[in-house]
């Protein structure tokens, strides 16, 4: 029998520790709790949403599409048409225009697409290529 008091013992003064330490700790955060730092939420974004849609009126899988702001030359965000046709790409929150370009195989001009974005909005757009200049001649 001595064993048994002594391992209830034991255990009686484990909880006690793990009591008194949970009492430490949750006294300790409630004092420290202007000093914890919350981690914010993601950032607002905008989505700009489109399908690309062939000469034919099919939509077309694989067409890399690049956009950027109206007012620069590079090419900040990039998606790939999947196999619906449609890329999403997220940009930051606000007022903007940008300027979307698919990357069109043997087209001398690829067409621009241009994009005004008022806030954190989705915006549907469709894409449609222009015809090959092997296929026109």
């Amino acid at each position: 029998m001595p064993n048994r008091r002594r391992g209830f013992r034991l255990f009686a003064a484990s909880l006690a520790a793990q009591a008194a330490l949970l009492l430490w700790l949750a006294v300790g955060v409630a004092a420290n709790a202007p000093v914890v730092a919350v981690a914010a939420g993601p950032a607002p974004y905008a989505l700009i949403f489109g399908t690309v849609w062939s000469p034919g009126g099919h939509p077309v899988y694989g067409i890399h599409v690049m956009l950027r702001r109206a007012g620069e030359k590079k090419f900040r965000w990039e998606a790939w048409s999947d196999h619906r046709g449609e890329f999403g790409i997220r940009v930051p929150a606000g007022r903007g225009e940008y300027i979307l370009v698919p990357e069109q195989k043997h087209a001398g001009n690829p067409p621009e697409t241009r994009i005004q974005v008022e806030g954190d909005e989705r915006i549907d757009i469709g894409v449609h290529l222009a015809q090959e200049q092997n296929a026109q001649q």
